[in-house]
């Protein structure tokens, strides 16, 4: 995986990214996430959580096992609905609307545990994140297609192949290229770093760089503090269904809360 030109080129061809300075608090938030109670049964999983991000943004939500983190992510996309508080994305409560179409509104998704569709082939489930573009030009499509293979040049390669035959940073790439191929307004990406060698790690961090250039607007949910804070313009730290600290990414990086708790003192 490398940094592609061509990533940057097809994101920002999409016309779908706002190009303001990201952060300006004269431009509402693209996605408010606004005082959410959320429950799983009796048990209650977030405490009036509030969470925004402004077009063009890089925003992540930094915490521990069973913070409450990837509730949040779970509740913007729909997959859980808050007993109190709201969900907005572009001033229109989207709250209890069903997950399929929070989607339709623009939402993308790169969930924890990559989730491929292991039977499937390396092409047949990247041309699925193209499912809610179907009225594209098929030259649109194509060309963003190989814009795809010039950024996985693995995927390329095993595009025949069978997803399950992957191995797991393989399977990362070919869900960055389900999402990429979404064209999405808005990503929402669960633990991109979990069980991934340093080496892509790096690699996959490299490519959201590259696609935060493009402009593209981005929620991370993540426990790799030092890489999602390099890359990110925000951020928030939850411990047990709270929201403990919030600020600028390079604010958290010297917090010695963050430090003590993420990135070793």
């Amino acid at each position: 995986m490398v940094e592609s030109a061509a990533s940057g080129q097809a994101l920002a061809a999409s016309g779908s990214q706002s190009q303001h300075t990201p952060g300006s608090e004269a431009v509402p938030p693209l996605l408010a996430i606004d005082a959410v109670d959320v429950f799983y049964g009796p048990i209650q999983a977030l405490f009036g959580v509030s969470v925004s991000v402004g077009e063009g943004e890089t925003v992540v939500v930094l915490g521990g096992n069973a913070s409450g983190k990837s509730t949040t992510v779970k509740t913007a996309l729909g997959l859980v609905k808050p007993r109190a508080g709201s969900v907005t994305f572009r001033g229109e409560r989207i709250d209890g609307t069903p997950t399929h179409d929070v989607i339709g509104l623009g939402f993308g998704s790169i969930p924890e545990g990559r989730r491929v569709f292991v039977e499937m082939s390396v092409a047949d489930n990247i041309r699925l994140g193209a499912y809610t573009r179907r009225r594209a030009e098929k030259g649109d499509l194509a060309a963003d297609l190989d814009a795809v293979y010039e950024m996985f040049p693995r995927l390329a390669e095993r595009r025949n192949q069978t997803a399950g035959t992957l191995s797991g940073g393989e399977q990362q790439m070919l869900a960055m290229a389900r999402a990429f191929m979404r064209k999405p307004k808005l990503l929402c990406i669960d633990e991109p770093s979990m069980g991934l060698s340093p080496l892509m790690v790096e690699r996959v961090y490299e490519t959201l760089g590259t696609w935060q250039k493009a402009g593209l607007t981005m929620l991370i949910v993540e426990q790799n503090a030092m890489m999602a804070l390099g890359l990110a313009h925000r951020g928030y730290v939850l411990r047990q269904g709270h929201v403990i600290i919030e600020g600028l990414a390079a604010d958290l990086l010297e917090d010695d809360t963050v430090r003590l708790a993420y990135l070793g003192g």
